[in-house]
């Protein structure tokens, strides 16, 4: 059976920002990480992508550490990787982020990703 997968968007190579913090939750929880930053390379061994249009896989979940201004310029492309799960993490929701988000038939869940895979 494979690993679920992640993309950790706003992913960090700061360990005290919550992108990185995201990045090694969720491989130490077993999932194939794919971090998505626009000017980084790698964070925590794992190959950086630029958008997550790159990614080169479908994606079981999302997870969401930008502004919403930036992540509403995304969503299609979220969208588009047909996520079974989308955490918008605090502070990257808006009201207008969220109704777009549904509009595309994603299921935004208001809640910290880290938070959810549990101790």
């Amino acid at each position: 059976m494979s690993k679920p997968t992640v993309a950790v968007i706003g992913a960090s190579k700061d360990r005290h920002k919550y992108g990185n913090k995201s990045v090694r939750a969720h491989a130490a929880a077993g999932y194939d990480v794919y971090p998505v930053h626009p000017t980084e390379s790698e964070v925590e061994g794992f190959k950086v992508y630029r958008s997550v249009k790159d990614i080169p896989v479908k994606l079981d979940r999302v997870s969401l550490y930008l502004p919403p201004a930036l992540g509403l310029k995304i969503l299609e492309d979220i969208a588009a990787k047909g996520p079974k799960e989308l955490f918008v993490n605090p502070g990257a929701e808006s009201d207008e982020f969220l109704a777009k988000a549904r509009a595309l038939g994603l299921k935004p869940i208001l809640a910290c990703s880290i938070v959810d895979l549990g101790p």
